[in-house]
């Protein structure tokens, strides 16, 4: 697989498509593979700061940008079945487990538990 640089944020990865048929096997997998895990769609300006946050803490975050992959849709619409029929994108895991989306992760990191999550997924050493 390539990997390539994303901007100046962490690592887009493009998702291949012959590997979990179900949308929901292939979003626990991706978000499996490395300490922070992102869905995105490159348009959105909500993804954009959230992965601005990360690179202004150190965080390389893996980037999925699901309007870059033929089955994005279906990856779309799984995340918002897992976030309860909210807003589907950003999406972030940390460590494998699903943090939610952009209000979650915003609350986290102003209250303090964000920086302990990623220390313990690997994500950040300081």
């Amino acid at each position: 697989m390539q990997y390539h640089q994303a901007e100046s944020w962490g690592y887009h990865v493009p998702v291949r498509t012959c590997m979990a048929s179900d949308p929901l096997e292939k979003v626990a997998r991706l978000a499996s593979e490395s300490a922070v895990v992102v869905f995105s769609i490159s348009s959105c300006c909500m993804c954009h700061a959230l992965k601005r946050l990360f690179c202004g803490m150190g965080v390389n975050p893996t980037v999925y940008e699901l309007d870059h992959d033929p089955r994005g849709e279906e990856i779309e619409k799984a995340l918002t079945r897992l976030l309860g029929n909210s807003a589907s994108v950003p999406v972030v895991f940390i460590g494998g487990k699903l943090i939610g989306a952009m209000e979650r992760v915003m609350a986290s990191h102003i209250s303090g538990t964000l920086v302990p999550l990623l220390k313990e997924a690997g994500a950040l050493w300081l």
